[in-house]
This record gives C-alpha cells, sequence and structure tokens, in this order.
C-alpha cells in the first residue's frame, strides 16, 4: 500500500525552525495537498520524504519501510523509494528531445531498447504529447513542458508521485487546464499523489485532503476541501483560502451591534464571547436597494466583466462584495461611488474577535 507516514519530524536550518514534531499520514490512492504561504517549510517537509534531505528528529515510513530516521541514520536513497518527482520549474533537458527526456530514467536503469520504447510511447500518450516525441523543449509551450517532466516522472511506474508546485510558472489558462489533467491522472492510475502549493484553488480542484500549514510550518487544520472551506477551524484558514471579510460584531445583553446599528444573525451562535468577528465571503453579501438590512455606502464601484465588485461601508467597516453582472442589470443593482444601499448575509462563520487578536500577537 502507497503510503507515506511522518512521525514526530523536526527540521531546522541554524536557528530558524521550520518543522517541529510534525505528523502526517498520507493515504493509498489519494491526492493529498500540503497548503500553505510561502516559506512555511512545505518544499522542505517534500524533499524529506524524496530522500533529498534529512530530518534532524523522526522517522519517515513509505509503504510501510522506514524511509528515514534520525536517530538510526537510515536513510533509504531517493532511487529506492519508488516515487516520481515533479519540481517547479520542468528541469527537462534541453538538449534532448521529449522522448530522451522521458526516456532518460529508463536508460540509467539499463532496459532494453524495446521495452523502453514501449514504456515511453505509452507515456507520451497518457500525458497528451503524442505527435511530439521527436521535439526539443525549445519547440514546446510551458504547459507541454510540464507534461514532458510528468512523463518523465511517471514511465517508471511510481507508487506514489511528489508535485513541488509544478503549476507556479504557467499562466492562469495553462494553470487551469494542467490542474485538471494532473487530477485525471491521478484516478487513471491510482496512484498517490502528494502535492504542495500555496495556490488554493489548485489545492479546492485537485485535492481528497488537504492540510493547511500556517507561516511556522505547523499543521493548522486537516480535511476535506469541503469541511476546510464550509469549516475552517480559525481565521486564518478562512483568510488563506479566498477573499475574505470580518465584520466586528459586539454583544450586548441578548443582542448584537455592528457600530449603532442593531444586528440580528440568521445563524445559531455557539460563541459566548462578547466581541466576535463574523467572517464572510463577497459572494455571501446581498445589497439591495429597498427593504431591511444595515446601511452602508458604497464606496468603490468595479465592472469586473461576470461580476460586479463593490467595497461598501458599514459604520467604520468596509466590506468586499460580489454580484454577478447579469443579475446585477435584471435587478437594477449597478450601484455609483457614493450611493446608499442595504447590506444581508446568506453565510457567516463566527469567531471570538479578541482571540484572533490575541492569537495574531502571538505569531509577531
Amino acid at each position: 500500500m502507497a503510503t507515506i507516514k511522518i512521525e514526530n519530524v523536526f527540521k531546522s536550518y541554524g536557528d530558524n525552525h521550520v518543522h517541529q514534531d510534525l505528523s502526517l499520514t498520507i493515504k493509498h490512492g489519494e491526492c493529498f495537498t500540503l497548503l500553505g504561504p510561502s516559506g512555511c517549510g512545505k518544499s522542505v517537509l517534500m524533499r524529506m520524504i524524496a530522500g533529498f534531505e534529512m530530518p534532524d528528529q523522526g522517522k519517515i515510513y513509505i509503504d510501510d519501510k522506514l524511509a528515514a530516521d534520525s536517530q538510526t541514520r537510515i536513510a533509504v536513497p531517493p532511487n529506492e523509494r519508488d516515487l516520481g518527482v515533479v519540481f517547479q520549474d520542468y528541469a527537462v533537458w534541453p538538449h534532448m528531445s521529449v522522448f530522451d527526456n522521458i526516456a532518460y530514467p529508463l536508460k540509467i536503469a539499463k532496459l532494453s531498447k524495446e521495452t523502453i520504447s514501449e514504456k515511453v510511447m505509452n507515456v507520451v500518450k497518457l500525458v497528451n504529447l503524442t505527435g511530439l516525441e521527436n521535439r526539443m523543449p525549445s519547440q514546446l509551450s510551458g504547459g507541454q513542458q510540464q507534461r514532458v517532466a510528468l512523463g518523465r516522472a511517471l514511465v517508471g511506474n511510481p507508487s506514489i508521485m511528489l508535485l513541488d508546485e509544478p503549476l507556479n510558472n504557467l499562466d492562469a489558462n495553462l494553470r487551469e487546464e494542467m490542474r485538471f489533467e494532473i487530477k485525471d491522472l491521478q484516478k487513471k492510475l491510482q496512484i498517490t499523489v502528494f502535492y504542495v502549493t500555496h495556490d488554493q484553488e489548485i489545492a479546492l480542484a485537485i485535492s481528497d485532503r488537504i492540510a493547511v500549514m500556517d507561516s511556522k510550518g505547523k499543521i493548522m487544520q486537516i480535511g476535506s476541501p469541503t469541511e476546510i472551506f464550509e469549516h475552517p477551524v480559525n481565521d486564518f484558514i478562512f483568510k488563506f483560502l479566498g477573499v475574505s471579510n470580518f465584520l466586528t460584531v459586539e454583544r450586548k445583553s441578548e443582542d448584537f451591534y455592528i457600530g449603532s446599528q442593531k444586528f440580528i444573525p440568521t445563524e445559531s451562535l455557539d460563541i459566548s464571547a462578547q466581541r466576535l468577528a463574523a467572517a464572510f465571503r463577497p459572494s455571501d453579501v446581498d445589497i439591495e436597494r429597498q427593504g431591511q438590512g444595515l446601511r452602508g455606502k458604497i464606496i468603490r464601484s468595479s465592472f469586473l466583466g461576470a461580476n460586479m465588485d463593490y467595497l461598501v461601508g458599514i459604520e467604520d467597516e468596509i466590506v468586499r462584495v460580489q454580484l454577478n453582472t447579469y443579475d446585477a442589470l435584471q435587478k437594477n443593482l449597478i450601484f455609483k461611488e457614493g450611493e446608499e444601499c442595504l447590506v444581508n448575509f446568506s453565510g457567516i462563520t463566527w469567531f471570538d474577535r479578541d482571540k484572533m487578536l490575541s492569537d495574531k500577537e502571538a505569531s509577531k
């Protein structure tokens, strides 16, 4: 079973403590994404799994076999870990054709020419490079070069694929195309994928499970994309998973206020704090010209094609709102800067405001 198990791993570079007592299990056959900000240690963990670096403390198991142990100094070489690795910069050989780039691991293994040809052409078809096998990397687009890197990692039929920000150097359209291709490959081949990225859209699109890591290398939450997005355990995760709004809500006896305006939550609250933070996405906000709601004022109005994007002032706070442009036109909700509006919410996640502020101070 192609599983990865990390037990109590520590890793430092001088005074920089990247990982401290990190434990994690990636299950057989799943696409598992490690999501976190740049510099939090995602790639360091992947390099330890691959065997390019050694943990200072702790153990790493691959397929229930000990691959790295700081205490006994066991360190299985990278080429014996049954892994395929794809890096951010592709790392294709510029002087080799597509065929020869993909064939390289098989030539190192000294397989026969017939076996190499069969395996390479099967992979060429798998990664949608049929007809391009004789081209040089300079004749390929960025997306095609990334497919070459994927093909080279897959040709040895590994049980686990490690992907380190492989789509970063592609433009937006290619990133979207390639993330679905990677997920399709994972499903088709039934291999375990460990993917590291700072891009929440990619993580939400391809993952069976996601681990969100903070800037200090600590795993904050593990769950399915839906669980992580709908039920974040703290405000850091809520912010990290997309554009976010936070409104300060004061509890006064049994009533709630945003500034001087009374506010009636539609969700049940299980937080007893006096100061709350109402967290929501721009798409969770409804604005109207008439009816009931919080009084607001349009500070900025932007046409973004499919969406209208507004900044709305509510008392002393500002929230971002997005409406579908077609709906806004149909309902006379194209506002100009300076116009007044009424604001309601279709979904709120609640946090303790004072705890958020104390956690922020502690993380500095």
